[in-house]
């Protein structure tokens, strides 16, 4: 979850920071097969990069009530059962739907957040 009084502008920074970390990292890998796709699929008027990660825009909606959270949650974590990526929500290792499942994640996930 996150909160901020201009979120867009945060998320924007996320996304910033975020995706030189991992094109930085494709670089040091050498990784010149997604490179070549993060360039193919840039929009053409992104003339200010070679690469681009993340979808453009973001549209941050204020969680309004207990069961719009479940809802965004379930919805993220069943992303990769409808991508054919895994056959169930735990089984996707970044995912925090082992946290939610009571397993444990890689990382440590507020789940009582009510």
């Amino acid at each position: 979850m996150a909160e901020s009084h201009d979120l867009s502008k945060k998320v924007g920074a996320f996304k910033s920071y975020t995706a030189r970390c991992i094109i930085d990292f494709f670089k040091e890998k050498d990784a010149s097969n997604i490179l070549r796709q993060l360039n193919f699929f840039k929009k053409q008027h992104k003339t200010d990069r070679p690469y681009q990660f993340w979808q453009e825009g973001s549209h941050p909606q204020q969680i309004q009530s207990e069961e719009m959270m479940v809802q965004k949650i379930e919805y993220i974590h069943n992303n990769p059962i409808m991508r054919g990526y895994v056959a169930e929500p735990q089984h996707w290792r970044n995912s925090s739907a082992s946290n939610y499942a009571g397993t444990g994640g890689l990382i440590e996930v507020t789940t009582e957040w009510s």
